[in-house]
């Protein structure tokens, strides 16, 4: 009896993961974007990433990142360590080290100081009202961590409410951190909190931002499951526009009574 031979159905082939020299390219090119839109000075900012080996390749200290080259580069185990001895990590490496620790998922790390989003950390002003459906899906509410000393474990105890649920944080008089999949996943979320926070801060020039109904929140849920994938219900939940409550004609007249006598 003839047989008839199996088809045999092999599965796609995966992307292959990046190797280090991937990495180290991306992260110099992200470096030099973060220099090129403003989003640091001088030496400021860190970015850092896993490698295939499980350590983790940073920025080092002192270094402008517009001059950023991959023999800068810097190698640290998961405990800081460090495996490149000729150069310093960036001071900020224990920041990177703590989101890598609580977070398997994330393989870049971008801290920088763009304008209008480090405005509002040093106001004390979270971005966590319900104003940009791409923020409310991509990011959801972005947090505002206390006040940590720079470099210091402050800094990790002030980011340890926020770490597990947003991949975009405020630093309170600090700067920004975002982290995501890979490089360019982790710096697009910076490029785009710097640009929520330049709208709401325009908006508040035009008289003051006005954030998305409970009811618009709940289509965008809905369409946001539907069309594109993305469940953002685990991510912290921004604050939609406040019901009016109804308020009668007496109290009205109260309010007002009360006002003209301040």
């Amino acid at each position: 009896m003839k047989l008839t031979p199996l088809l045999v159905i092999m599965p796609s082939p995966m992307e292959p993961a990046p190797s280090r020299s991937d990495i180290s390219r991306q992260l110099v090119n992200v470096c030099h974007l973060l220099y090129s839109k403003g989003f640091v000075t001088a030496t400021d900012g860190n970015v850092s990433s896993r490698l295939p080996n499980g350590n983790i390749l940073v920025t080092p200290s002192a270094l402008n990142k517009g001059r950023v080259s991959e023999s800068d580069l810097v190698e640290v185990m998961a405990n800081g360590t460090p495996v490149t001895l000729s150069r310093r990590p960036s001071t900020e490496v224990d920041m990177h080290l703590f989101i890598y620790s609580q977070r398997d998922d994330v393989k870049a790390v971008v801290h920088a100081h763009p304008t209008h989003a480090t405005g509002f950390a040093t106001a004390r002003i979270p971005l966590n009202e319900c104003l940009f459906p791409e923020v409310i899906v991509g990011l959801g509410a972005i947090p505002l961590a206390h006040y940590a000393t720079p470099s210091t474990k402050e800094v990790a105890e002030a980011l340890m409410p926020f770490v597990g649920n947003a991949d975009a944080i405020l630093l309170a008089n600090h700067g920004v951190v975002t982290y995501g999949k890979d490089l360019d996943d982790a710096y697009f979320k910076m490029e785009k909190v710097e640009h929520a926070a330049h709208i709401a801060f325009v908006a508040r020039l035009l008289g003051g931002e006005k954030p998305l109904t409970p009811f618009e929140i709940e289509k965008l849920r809905s369409i946001s499951e539907t069309s594109y994938g993305k469940d953002f219900s685990q991510k912290i939940a921004c604050e939609p526009m406040q019901e009016l409550e109804d308020v009668s004609e007496e109290k009205l007249k109260e309010m007002i009574r009360e006002i003209l006598r301040k």
